[in-house]
């Protein structure tokens, strides 16, 4: 089992055809994460994309956006190691892999949410979903 596993669910209303335009491009992927380098391993398109990932941690990342409702569920997935190792104890403290934990969430829920306010377009709460043609309704 990897030190950083980080799993997140966010629904977006939102056509799921829209996701791609978001998720996959790479100009945002800069803002999310700034301090790592990302290798596409496998581009799903409205489905996804998945990531080999290297830099202060490596692993794996994905994020998939699964259809419901009248939007989608964007999963976010990270399974990493830090790369550069505390000898002994310090590496397996209990407050230094929770920090390492915690910071990686919340850079995902950044990524989530901006999905989500990109997506939804300012649609109102109760509103019906925005399609992909940015016009409300499913």
């Amino acid at each position: 089992m990897t030190i950083i596993q980080v799993a997140d669910d966010t629904f977006v209303a939102a056509d799921p055809g829209s996701a791609s335009g978001v998720v996959g491009d790479r100009s945002r992927w800069r803002r999310w994460w700034p301090d790592l380098r990302l290798e596409v391993v496998e581009d799903r398109g409205d489905a996804g994309i998945r990531w080999q990932v290297s830099g202060p941690i490596s692993g794996t990342m994905e994020i998939w956006c699964e259809p419901a409702l009248d939007g989608f569920v964007l999963h976010y997935f990270l399974h990493a190691e830090p790369v550069e190792r505390t000898s002994g104890a310090e590496a397996m403290r209990p407050d230094r892999i929770a920090e390492l934990n915690r910071r990686r969430r919340a850079a995902g829920k950044v990524m989530a949410f901006e999905c989500k306010d990109f997506l939804e377009g300012g649609r109102g709460v109760g509103e019906p979903a925005v399609s992909v043609t940015g016009r409300t309704g499913a």
